[in-house]
């Protein structure tokens, strides 16, 4: 009978295992950190989402304003009115309120208004946001989804453009670029 003998593996020592995992962990990392930096990049850049086509009566809706005031969708009737549902912690709505601002400082003369309806969100916090982003459109408060179930929606921020004669014409999912706004919005305002 033969003898056999092995030789033993080469060992490993622990820090070059240590320094093998650790590189492999930086790696995960910096892709991650890469891939949320190209979706926050295209978040905000004019991939933003293209309406789609509407034509229903806009829902009756009736709510607070931040001061209190109880107000209706049915009172804009006759001016082309953009809602926006939207709330403070959603990072595509804080990008959107600069936009939304400046788009309705430029049409508001032609009978364009804005409201910004706040999802489930106490006066308390609405209230300095607004301030702070100095947004001069109405905002309407929503603590138990009103806006949502009427509208068919669970997402904000979502959008809806109603003509003047009350009927729904565009909405939006996601973020709005002001290029978006720019492309389909002043044609129903001209109406």
């Amino acid at each position: 009978m033969t003898e056999q003998t092995t030789t033993p593996a080469p060992a490993v020592s622990v820090p070059k295992i240590l320094l093998g995992v650790g590189l492999i962990s930086l790696g995960i990392v910096l892709a991650w950190l890469l891939i949320f930096r190209e979706w926050d990049r295209a978040a905000s850049s004019d991939l933003s989402a293209v309406p789609a086509q509407q034509n229903y009566p806009a829902p009756e809706l009736t709510l607070a304003t931040l001061n209190g005031e109880v107000v209706s969708l049915a009172e804009y009737q006759g001016q082309v009115v953009l809602v926006n549902l939207w709330a403070t912690w959603c990072q595509p709505c804080k990008r959107e309120m600069p936009i939304f601002q400046a788009f309705y400082e430029k049409y508001k003369a032609e009978g364009f208004v804005l409201i910004g309806i706040n999802q489930e969100e106490q006066k308390e916090i609405v209230a300095p946001f607004v301030e702070a982003h100095e947004l001069s459109f109405p905002i309407w408060l929503d603590l138990d989804y009103q806006a949502q179930q009427k509208f068919h929606t669970g997402y904000i921020p979502t959008s809806y453009v109603i003509d003047r004669s009350g009927n729904v014409r565009l909405s939006w999912v996601g973020q709005i670029s002001m290029k978006n706004l720019e492309k389909f919005v002043p044609e129903i305002i001209r109406e």
